[in-house]
């Protein structure tokens, strides 16, 4: 059995953008607004952690505002185990990221149905390919324009609080439990269909790599160190 010692995380990116400019003509249908204007201007925040633990699950957080013609906010946070055993709606981490994110959702529920949006999430970090989700799930919400800007950014501001609070209280509970070579070797497994979904699906990564975003910034949100069986 290892222990942990040294380094929590084995990679965190944390990146705040700012970007604007005009969507390519192949992209234009693709974004709400663009088809008859193509400008854009869009500013968000996006976290990304691999724990060193295998015990400690991976996490993503990404909140951002949006405008073409048109204006919304978008963004949630899920949750990924890289343990099978782990991976379970009733592991405690989950049910405890769970009632955080739904908590987020009730405290603005006017604007932030919490049954939509965790559905929404469970639908959006799935990869098709192999039929079966990234991780356990979350919230997701995109296109938030409820007419009421200031609820709609409360609600975002909340999603990051939210989060704030729950995952270091993930980390602290999990980042000294020792682990084994097999279960090192199923984290970076695990990886790999973080890396999948990264690259073949995620739509901030498509997003920023189409309108000439920094490709090592976009990229970062991949795993250090990764495995395919």
């Amino acid at each position: 059995m290892a222990s942990m010692q040294g380094r929590v995380f084995e990679k965190v990116g944390v990146h705040v953008s700012t970007v604007f400019g005009e969507f390519a003509g192949e992209f234009r249908n693709d974004i709400p607004g663009a088809e008859t204007d193509p400008r854009f201007w869009a500013s968000g925040i996006s976290l990304i952690a691999h724990p060193q633990n295998p015990h400690v699950p991976a996490v993503h957080m990404n909140t951002r505002f949006v405008v073409t013609t048109k204006a919304w906010f978008g963004g949630g946070a899920d949750l990924t185990p890289v343990l099978d055993a782990r991976r379970r709606q009733d592991d405690p981490d989950t049910i405890a990221f769970h009632a955080a994110m739904k908590a987020a959702c009730d405290a603005h529920a006017r604007v932030a149905p919490y049954d939509k949006y965790k559905r929404w999430c469970d639908e959006y970090f799935y990869l098709r390919h192999r039929q079966e989700m990234r991780g356990i799930g979350g919230i997701f919400y995109d296109y938030l324009d409820t007419m009421d800007w200031e609820a709609d950014f409360a609600f975002t501001q909340e999603v990051g609080r939210a989060f704030g609070r729950i995952y270091p209280e993930l980390v602290r509970k999990n980042f000294t439990t020792p682990w084994s070579a097999a279960e090192r070797e199923e984290q970076l497994v695990r990886r790999g269909r973080y890396v999948e979904f990264n690259l073949l699906y995620d739509r901030g990564t498509i997003f920023g790599l189409r309108t000439g975003g920094n490709v090592d910034a976009i990229l970062s949100s991949l795993p250090p160190v990764v495995k395919w069986p």
